[in-house]
């Protein structure tokens, strides 16, 4: 049965009595605390286990001058009714082994009463207990379907306590308290449909009665201590016995019930004269109550009112996953007609499709022709260059739901171009058949004769944001379309939100659409120049992440306003003063280097805006060197020579230069480098770092570049000086 099935099984199941559950969950967990309760406050003798009727009958009739019923309740207190030598009623816990009044015996609180009534029949009399019996039932095929999505999810019982992921806390507590939850859970389901089914006489069976001959002749009183069935029958096995009304009267009987069945004995005898044993379906029945109501052992009440809440807990969580998923969906700007880009996601909960949607979102900020569409739904995309497969396995190499007919689909609609394609399988190393689906897709696709591999297959372990950072590395600088390359822009959690105010803006102008904002926390918060801004333009938690400068405790950015751009207008749109909801990423790779003796810093555009927040904050006064390119010499580029120049006054920056592409004298800053090579070339040399923030096609035009100064100037190869930490990019 697939994946699918039970899915919707236990989806489907969970709504229809839910309302239900919860009732019976909520007040299984207040009858289970009562019965904590109960046996913390029970008149239970040290002894109780050893004793026998024989032990305790001659001790109470000594106590007592009449008799009229003893007890045994489920926590092993011994209840009398009786009366005494004042001829005063008495109706109380005793001490087995001397008969001494303990406690009055106390009723049900009215609330305790109605809490019960509500468990058992919901107020609503047989009409109630079928409905409860049903939801009983419910519960027994919900739990069942849950342990086979787990099993399924685990690839396997022996990895069913193995560690999850932790997507987000709904869906990480609704498994693991599940896989702990899993018996008691079972039990509470089973027993209760199985008391429903036998108050329903679905298992009814006559007791099997035994009569006994009795003789006519007269007998001599036996002692009651020697009556043959009150040595053998435990204290701890009785229920209640009935003293016979008038003593030494043939006639009249103790009636003893035990847990196993009811006997009449004679009171002159001791002789059995009749017995009714419990048929099996009784028994079962009694101890599916025991069972149930966990009324015999505190431990086992504990755990049934830990189950219950839990139960609970299931109700919510489940909820929440399954609307986080309704609200995971996927939108689309362009149709299948226009796109260029086509993301496809094998998902099964949704993360796989989250680290679509967020490569999605960013090539959508780059003006690149993205789409994401579900494996299931391939088809033909007469305009597309690039396919990125993004999916997770199921059970052992199995396809998600949404991608198990993929792989038939494939071989039915042929593209008509060249298309590159990538594949990124999502797993867990644990599992021997590790991201197994993603092998067989990207196999599938190198069959295709109009496919062209664009990288190798990649894979990420257990949802690692650092190593999906490593695939969209090297897509980004093949493809020359940027990703980001901070791990934390691919963490699902959306954490450390803060209230950030807006206390400086500047205006965009005829020849500079780049302005300026200044953000302070509303409460403190630790960040470095280089670190992300992630704000959320839309309702819908479409992330927007910007390079910070920081300086002071504020927040520095510098945004370029595109007629389109949603982060951009969001930004630009905001007043003086206004507060906002964002969260800054630590970006820890490109923060100024602590002990490098020498720092070039190479920025066009926006990507200046870390570099004027680690010049602010050079303290140390390192040797540090900027580069920038800009289009135009415009007020803007005139307000960065003015901090440059002050920059180095103040002994925080060695030199600036500046290039304008669009001048009548045209430069980039490749041209820079270019002109002091061997400045640069020394700098490496020496263990000096260069640090790059821009453009991602700056940041390829410089890296060629410095590989051919490497090679002339007869130096190591650029990776060496990477691999170092040496070279050091955050590009757009």
């Amino acid at each position: 049965m697939t994946l699918s099935i039970w899915r919707y099984a236990h989806l489907a199941l969970a709504i229809l009595s839910s309302l239900f559950l919860f009732i019976l969950a909520i007040t299984g967990a207040i009858l289970a605390l009562d019965a904590v309760v109960e046996k913390s406050a029970a008149h239970r003798a040290p002894n109780f286990d050893a004793l026998t009727l024989a032990d305790v009958i001659p001790v109470m009739r000594q106590q007592y001058t009449e008799i009229v019923e003893l007890s045994v309740d489920h926590n092993g207190s011994v209840q009398i009714d009786a009366f005494d030598a004042a001829g005063n009623a008495v109706k109380a816990y005793v001490d087995p082994n001397t008969g001494q009044r303990l406690g009055d015996v106390t009723l049900k609180h009215d609330f305790m009463l109605g809490v019960t009534a509500l468990h058992r029949s919901l107020f609503l009399h047989e009409t109630g207990r079928i409905l409860v019996g049903i939801a009983s039932f419910l519960l027994f095929l919900i739990t069942t379907s849950g342990f086979a999505l787990i099993v399924k999810r685990q690839q396997g019982i022996r990895h069913f306590f193995t560690k999850i992921n932790r997507d987000f806390l709904a869906q990480y507590l609704h498994v693991v308290v599940g896989r702990w939850s899993l018996l008691p859970i079972l039990l509470i389901s089973l027993t209760g449909t199985y008391l429903f089914l036998a108050r329903m006489d679905v298992f009814k069976k006559p007791s099997l009665t035994v009569t006994y001959e009795t003789s006519n002749a007269d007998q001599a009183q036996k002692a009651i201590a020697d009556f043959d069935i009150f040595k053998t029958t435990k204290l701890a096995q009785t229920e209640k016995i009935e003293f016979p009304f008038v003593e030494d009267d043939p006639e009249e009987f103790f009636l003893l019930s035990t847990k196993k069945g009811n006997f009449t004995i004679n009171q002159i005898t001791g002789d059995v004269v009749a017995q009714a044993k419990y048929s099996s379906g009784v028994l079962l029945e009694k101890l599916s109550l025991e069972l149930h109501t966990g009324r015999s052992h505190m431990l086992l009440a504990i755990v049934l009112g830990i189950a219950s809440l839990n139960i609970v807990l299931f109700i919510y969580s489940g909820f929440a996953i399954t609307y986080r998923r309704t609200r995971n969906s996927i939108k689309n700007r362009y149709k299948a007609e226009e796109a260029s880009i086509i993301l496809f996601v094998g998902s099964e909960n949704g993360s796989t499709l989250f680290f679509a949607n967020q490569v999605h979102g960013q090539l959508l900020q780059a003006g690149k022709r993205s789409m994401i569409v579900e494996m299931n739904a391939y088809g033909r995309y007469p305009k597309a260059t690039h396919f990125i497969f993004f999916t997770s396995t199921f059970g052992l190499g199995d396809a998600p739901t949404n991608a198990n007919k993929f792989l038939t689909r494939l071989s039915s609609f042929e593209q008509q171009q060249e298309v590159s394609f990538s594949v990124v399988g999502f797993g867990s190393r644990s599992y021997s058949n590790y991201c197994g689906y993603a092998i067989d897709v990207d196999s599938m696709l190198e069959q295709q004769s109009w496919a062209k591999r664009f990288l190798p297959l990649a894979t990420v372990n257990d949802r690692s944001a650092e190593e999906f950072v490593g695939w969209a590395t090297q897509w980004s600088e093949k493809a020359a379309i940027a990703l980001h390359t901070t791990p934390a822009v691919y963490q699902s959690q959306v954490t450390g939100l803060r209230k950030m105010k807006v206390v400086e803006k500047t205006a965009v102008t005829a020849d500079n659409q780049t302005f300026k904002i200044v953000l302070k926390p509303i409460a403190k918060a630790h960040f470095s120049s280089g670190d992300l801004l992630g704000i959320f333009p839309t309702a819908t938690q479409d992330e927007r992440f910007y390079s910070i400068g920081a300086y002071k405790g504020m927040v520095h950015l510098l945004v370029k306003l595109h007629a389109q751009g949603l982060g951009s207008n969001f930004l630009y749109g905001l007043a003086l003063g206004e507060v906002i909801p964002a969260r800054i990423l630590s970006n820890a790779h490109f923060h100024f280097p602590q002990h490098a003796p020498r720092v070039l810093m190479i920025a066009n555009g926006t990507g200046i805006a870390p570099f004027l927040g680690m010049i602010m904050s050079n303290k140390r006064a390192v040797e540090s060197h900027l580069y920038v390119g800009f289009r135009q010499h415009n007020a803007m580029a005139a307000y960065y020579e003015g901090f440059a120049d002050t920059a180095i006054g103040q002994g925080k920056l060695t030199s600036y230069a500046v290039a304008f592409s669009r001048e009548k004298e045209s430069q980039y800053v490749m041209d820079l480098i270019n002109r002091d090579a061997p400045f640069v070339m020394d700098l490496l040399e020496s263990g000096g770092v260069i640090m790059i923030c821009g453009s991602l096609a700056m940041q390829q035009d410089v890296e060629m570049l410095l590989e051919t100064l490497l090679l002339i100037h007869r130096q190591p190869a650029l990776a060496n000086y990477k691999q170092r930490g040496q070279l050091l990019a955050d590009c757009y």
